[in-house]
């Protein structure tokens, strides 16, 4: 067992992780330095796949102001949006946008060298700024990575996966990471760890999120006896390229955005039937209108037809997704995109607020693992990057008046966490990949874009047989296995919180339970005593 010590641990390197670790660095007294822990290698997470681009709520943008976003976004929640949280988010957007500038991030401009804005669903004015026309999370990922490695205060750990947080009396005083490559554990001191550890999208079968997204953090922080808000809500992105099982190609909404049409199998357009909004209604709506007429056609995927957008137009505003397509056999400009759904973004998270703070003193959780209550139950489009830069922003900003010396002794608790990884255990081997693929499909077929009471418990059963045979309690032995475990809680958390919920709302669909309750409220659930239970 190795032991390090550092004033601020990271897990996660994506835009949100990122950011905070700069702008710790840059504002904040860090005497040991700041680690970024990544499981796989640097600039490779959730936020790289983002196409779409970030909600921009600028001074500079006159048809749009934080009163019109705050409404949007609220309406898109679906009841569950905390407004405060809103607020917060669309009037600090201008701010921290300008200093993502700064740090050498480049959004598209016109001629004029001015930002120029996309129109997305559900959102009520064009407001979304993109860089490098689809490749958004991309280039604001590779900006920000250049920086890390250009700050020498800034320690990055690559291969290495956070297995056990060091919690003992609601305080956290570090991490235990696993390095997949030399197979070794270090145990890392630190009065503050920032779980950045993206979403869940790879316990379903279809995603468009990378093989990374195993909800690892929010594993870590349900053993820790965090609370964990609002699981049920999975946001299933209505157009991922229907070609090939597993990892899908995202076709962006901005698509739609500028204009292309969903039709079905016969070429006949269909979103009229649904919603008076037709392709620019909020993504479970028309996620849920594409589910419906796959299975009234018995066929695999719907069609997106973008042909009604101009070549040039397509060639340069979509670069990214116009060269997948291609390397497919489809022409964007003269051939339709076979699309279908997939799981793409996760609404709920560790409960936490704007500044990234749980329950647990000195443990952070910001973008896409946290649930600070800006989504409610349906995220508004590009409203994501915003919500990670905002709070790795704030968590920045608060860090400021800590003090960020490593901790010098820890009690018996927590040497008996570090001494469970220090120990040598001896199991059966596993096939890792086959119990993978079980519940993939389990979580697609049960825990998907419909769900129902019978669905839901038969999720459950098919959870436990798949726990009964990992028989891992603590210590694993590689990256995989670490994932499975990660994997296996939040797919049990998810279809307890749906199971629990007993109406319709947001991404959250029951078909026997079709309505909404007349006030929206949060689900709280915890390890409580060693038990799953939902708090009031």
């Amino acid at each position: 067992m190795k032991y390090s010590k550092y004033s601020t641990v990271i897990i996660g390197s994506g835009i949100s992780g990122l950011y905070a670790a700069l702008k710790i660095e840059q504002t904040a007294n860090a005497p040991d330095g700041i680690l970024v822990v990544t499981k796989s290698e640097l600039g490779e997470s959730n936020s790289k796949y983002a196409q779409g681009g970030m909600v921009g709520v600028l001074k500079e943008n006159i048809n749009d102001n934080p009163a019109l976003h705050i409404s949007d976004t609220i309406k898109a929640g679906a009841g569950l949006s905390e407004f405060n949280t809103v607020k917060f988010v669309s009037e600090n957007s201008d701010k921290v946008i300008k200093d993502l500038l700064n740090f050498g991030v480049e959004f598209d401009c016109d001629e004029n060298g001015e930002l120029t804005y996309t129109l997305e669903a559900a959102h009520s004015v064009s407001r979304v700024l993109h860089s490098g026309g689809d490749a958004t999370g991309r280039m604001i990922e590779l900006a920000l990575t250049k920086k890390v490695k250009e700050n020498n205060n800034i320690d990055v750990y690559e291969n290495n996966i956070a297995v056990d947080l060091l919690v003992s009396e609601s305080e956290c005083k570090g991490v235990i990471v696993f390095n997949d490559i030399t197979k070794e554990y270090e145990t890392i001191y630190s009065p503050v760890v920032i779980l950045a550890t993206g979403g869940i999208g790879q316990i379903y079968k279809y995603t468009t999120n990378p093989i990374g997204a195993t909800g690892d953090g929010l594993a870590l922080a349900y053993r820790a006896g965090l609370q964990l808000q609002d699981m049920e809500f999975v946001q299933f992105h209505p157009t991922a390229l229907a070609i090939g099982d597993g990892n899908r190609f995202l076709i962006s909404e901005a698509v739609r955005g500028e204009g292309a049409k969903l039709v079905n199998s016969d070429g006949i357009e269909f979103m009229q039937k649904y919603d008076d909004r037709k392709e620019l209604a909020p993504r479970d709506i028309v996620t849920r209108a594409n589910y419906n007429e796959m299975a009234k056609n018995n066929t695999d995927c719907v069609y997106l037809n973008a042909t009604c957008i101009s070549s040039e137009k397509l060639a340069k505003r979509f670069p990214t997704i116009s060269k997948k397509c291609m390397e497919n056999g489809i022409d964007i400009s003269k051939d339709y995109i076979p699309v279908a759904p997939a799981a793409h973004y996760f609404m709920g998270g560790i409960k936490s607020d704007i500044g990234g703070a749980t329950s647990v003193h000195g443990l952070f959780a910001i973008g896409e693992t946290a649930s600070t209550g800006l989504h409610g139950a349906n995220r508004l489009a590009s409203n994501s990057l915003l919500e990670c830069v905002i709070c790795a922003y704030e968590v920045a900003n608060r860090l400021k008046s800590v003090n960020l010396n490593a901790p010098k002794q820890i009690n018996k608790e927590l040497k008996s966490i570090i001494d469970t990884y220090s120990n040598d255990i001896d199991v059966d081997e596993i096939d890792i990949l086959k119990l993978k693929s079980e519940l993939k499909n389990t979580m697609w077929n049960n825990v998907g874009i419909l769900r129902d009471e019978f669905s839901l418990n038969n999720a459950i059963e098919a959870i436990k047989a798949i726990s009964s045979k990992f028989t891992y309690e603590s210590k694993c032995f590689s990256k995989e296995e670490y994932e499975l475990r990660n994997m296996i809680t939040v797919a049990q958390l998810i279809t307890e919180s749906a199971l629990n919920r007993k109406e319709s709302r947001g991404a959250h669909y029951r078909t026997d339970f079709t309505s909404a309750y007349e006030n929206a409220e949060h689900s709280i659930i915890a390890k409580k005593e060693g038990e799953l239970c939902f708090v009031k």
